[in-house]
């Protein structure tokens, strides 16, 4: 993905030292799901969200890439109902950079049934950290993904950062969420496996299904999760090819088969960057319900591995 699209702005605030807020001049409605065909067991979690909005309250703090969607928490927690989800993980989007208002926000309406990755940089206080940590964030988010002149997407904060927050994020219980384009993993992954921290891979690590089982990453990423040393969120629209995501099955096949004990299911709902093509999660759902097979299988990948994870309670 390139991050090269020129920025919508919108109407753009800040005073005399202060980072600007852009209000999106427009919003896209989000897709919404309708009934999938399996029906959730109690405590499932979909493990890859996103908060927009309302933007009257909680603007932009960068100018974003992607038309802005109309997702606040609102429209966040029906979809969840709708696709039968009693909890969730909301992920904060680059636009937003370090100000985690809207997350927050979307936490406290959740009342208990969700969990937050923030982002932050080595300046964030403890004090902040705490305050998150209490409040439902379970995670810091780190992006390296960069556009054709080697500039991080605004509003990241890259690999490079996080040996840095690595003690601090231990401290509060915070784990390290990372997206990047799939080769980014082999110059990186080594070192911040040494790092002590638990590594969660977004999106089926960004793996090309073309380059199949021999690629040289995802060896590295099915050893690492069979080893224990990261977690893989199987978020298949960013790899898969709709509309079943028959390349993609074997790299979550694999995935699950090194180790059940670490892998989520997202839906990275409300898609952006995908446009018209943004998938129906309940078709998601249901692709993934097929594909785990096994109701043991499914029990671990929706409730109790993200249970563990993120701290939801028992039962």
């Amino acid at each position: 993905m390139s991050d090269a699209t020129p920025p919508r702005t919108g109407d753009a605030r800040g005073g005399s030292g202060q980072a600007l807020a852009y209000v999106p001049d427009r919003t896209e409605t989000p897709r919404m799901p309708g009934r999938p065909r399996h029906v959730l067991m109690p405590g499932a979690c979909d493990a890859h969200c996103h908060v927009f909005g309302p933007y009257d309250r909680f603007p932009l703090q960068q100018p974003s890439s992607y038309a802005a969607p109309d997702a606040p928490a609102e429209r966040y927690l029906s979809m969840l109902d709708t696709l039968g989800a009693q909890r969730g993980v909301l992920v904060q989007p680059a636009p937003y950079g370090t100000e985690p208002a809207a997350l927050l926000d979307a936490l406290r309406q959740g009342a208990g049934r969700l969990r937050g990755v923030a982002v932050a940089d080595p300046q964030v206080s403890d004090a902040q950290l705490r305050a998150w940590s209490e409040a439902g964030v379970r995670a810091l988010r780190f992006v390296e993904a960069r556009d054709p002149a080697g500039r991080l997407f605004p509003g990241s904060v890259g690999f490079d950062q996080i040996a840095a927050l690595a003690p601090r994020m231990k401290q509060h219980g915070l784990h390290a969420q990372l997206w990047a384009p799939c080769d980014v993993y082999t110059r990186h992954l080594p070192a911040l496996a040494g790092l002590g921290l638990t590594l969660v891979i977004d999106h089926l690590g960004s793996l090309v299904p073309g380059r199949g089982p021999q690629d040289a990453v995802f060896q590295l990423l099915r050893g690492l999760l069979a080893d224990g040393a990261i977690w893989m969120k199987l978020t298949l629209c960013r790899v898969g090819t709709a509309p079943d995501y028959a390349d993609a099955r074997y790299l979550h096949d694999a995935f699950t088969a090194a180790n059940p004990d670490q892998v989520l299911w997202g839906s990275d709902w409300p898609y952006v960057r995908m446009g018209d093509k943004a998938p129906a999660a309940d078709a998601l759902l249901d692709v993934a319900w097929d594909w785990l097979g096994s109701d043991a299988l499914r029990q671990k990948v929706w409730v109790d591995n993200p249970a563990r994870l993120y701290g939801f309670p028992k039962g």
